[in-house]
């Protein structure tokens, strides 16, 4: 615990006592307000102890991980072995295997006749724009669509 007692550590136990004391305090303020007619310090009265409870779960956090500093990490739980019935299955991968390079499926020709003229011409303007990918799309030629 002298780890909490370092300069910067006091720095932060100070830090959040004066926060939360001056969010707190403004919460009390918001309800005086209130009591004298003004209703929307109704809600910064609500706000305010949210805001200093908001503090207090950050600097709990930093004193959590400050504790699990020194800690080793924690060995992995150990995973069930495979089935026999579904190793065997075909297909079945390992999940530490490296899985082979695939050969990509053939794509159809996009500017294939398919009776559309629109739809033809659509396609051979894509295929002009994957084709020239540093040409803007001004600078396609009407004449091929």
């Amino acid at each position: 615990m002298a780890r909490f007692l370092t300069p910067s550590w006091l720095v932060r136990h100070a830090l959040m006592l004066v926060l939360v004391s001056v969010c707190l305090a403004a919460g009390w303020w918001q309800i005086d307000r209130a009591r004298g007619g003004n209703t929307l310090s109704f809600g910064y009265a609500l706000e305010w102890p949210l805001f200093a409870a908001f503090i207090v779960f950050v600097w709990y956090k930093e004193v959590r991980a400050e504790l699990r500093k020194g800690e080793p990490e924690p060995d992995p739980e150990p995973t069930e072995a495979v089935p026999a019935d579904l190793a065997a299955l075909p297909g079945y991968i390992p999940f530490d295997a490296t899985v082979p390079a695939r050969a990509t499926p053939a794509r159809p020709q996009l500017g294939a006749d398919d009776g559309d003229p629109d739809l033809v011409a659509y396609n051979r303007y894509l295929e002009w724009l994957a084709a020239n990918p540093g040409r803007r799309p001004s600078e396609y030629p009407r004449s091929e669509g």
